[in-house]
């Protein structure tokens, strides 16, 4: 199995994921394991990184976790995310050298290409349903057109519902069109081995309680239709 293939599997354990837009260092983060670690990390405890030496964010990122997470001596931040870190946070205190040092010329950054697509389920498939209709194909061509302009890395497809039905039904009707989706994006080209998938049946509402007070079906399906999603995740490099 090949390294890149490796990190791609390891999005598995990952309820949602990113990949940080900036990394400042390219040798191994070792983070210090304590609270909710903002980074995708390997057995080691060291932050894993894409084929391009960027840091694949959590769930559990935010820019607070970036700044506090232990990595050693800075936080965990100071490796992946240095725009965001403050400065004064990943500087030891001034060391007066015996010698003058020359400077070590900077690598210029990489340019990273991540785009990121919201598509409501319900103009995707019919209402409980997992089979693509015609217009939902059509912005799918969208979305292989955006992958075609990029060095691509990975497409991260995550289906959602509502909270309407069971836990169990939810999350296999979720996992069945973020399959649908992966299969049409294969037929436009996308290679299969880049594409992950994962549902996430009616765990993440974006409704919140603003629908808490529709008892009628036929309004509160109505109500809840933001909550029937399709996430789609592009990352590569231009």
């Amino acid at each position: 199995m090949t390294k890149h293939n490796q990190k791609l599997l390891a999005l598995a354990a990952i309820a949602s994921i990113g990949l940080s837009a900036s990394t400042a260092f390219a040798q191994d983060v070792v983070v210090d394991g304590q609270g909710e670690i903002p980074y995708v990390i390997d057995s080691r405890n060291v932050v894993s990184r894409s084929g391009n030496e960027l840091c694949w964010r959590t769930g559990y990122w935010t820019p607070a976790a970036a700044e506090t997470a232990p990595a050693g001596e800075f936080p965990v931040g100071c490796g992946c995310d240095s725009d965001i870190v403050p400065k004064a946070k990943c500087e030891s205190a001034p060391v007066v050298a015996e010698t003058a040092v020359e400077p070590t010329p900077v690598e210029p950054q990489r340019v990273v290409g991540q785009e990121k697509v919201r598509l409501n389920a319900d103009f995707l498939f019919d209402f409980d349903q997992a089979l693509l209709k015609p217009d939902g194909r059509t912005a799918l061509d969208d979305v292989a057109t955006q992958a075609s302009q990029l060095q691509l890395e990975v497409v991260i497809v995550t289906g959602h519902s509502d909270r309407l039905g069971s836990d169990v039904y939810n999350q296999r009707l979720s996992e069945r069109r973020a399959a649908a989706v992966k299969s049409y994006l294969v037929t436009r080209g996308i290679d299969a081995s880049r594409i992950y998938t994962e549902g996430k049946g009616k765990a993440q509402p974006v409704t919140g309680n603003q629908c808490a007070s529709v008892r009628a079906r036929k309004e509160l399906i109505e109500c809840l239709q933001p909550d029937r999603r399709v996430d789609i995740e592009i990352i590569g490099t231009r």
